[in-house]
């Protein structure tokens, strides 16, 4: 991508009058020609991810219940609730199945 250095914008790829590709403006009268093949390629660093939910630390000392595994149809499912909404929603109830080769996790509400 390239910009135009008389006033900003976005350069566009165009054919001049001799057939020729040049980079031309599309708001004021610049153009340059296309001489070479013009490639680059940057890689983009991908940012760190937080666990919002806290992590393993926050599924410690949780309550268990009679929730059916979506994934491996365990009867069992550790949950927490929290009020993830504005106040007036009801809160959310998050499930972690309890077979530890699964732990599956979802939600409902």
């Amino acid at each position: 991508m390239l910009f135009c250095p008389t006033c900003a914008n976005i350069l566009l790829i165009a054919r001049n009058d001799m057939g020729q590709n040049e980079w031309a403006c599309s708001t004021c009268p610049y153009h340059f020609p296309i001489q070479k093949q013009m490639t680059s390629r940057t890689k983009l660093k991908r940012k760190e991810v937080d666990d919002v939910m806290g992590g393993e630390e926050s599924w410690k000392n949780v309550d268990s219940t009679d929730a059916p595994c979506p994934k491996c149809e365990n009867p069992k499912a550790y949950f927490m609730q929290l009020q993830i909404r504005s106040a007036d929603e009801p809160m959310t109830t998050f499930y972690r199945c309890t077979n530890s080769t699964c732990s599956h996790q979802w939600k409902e509400g």
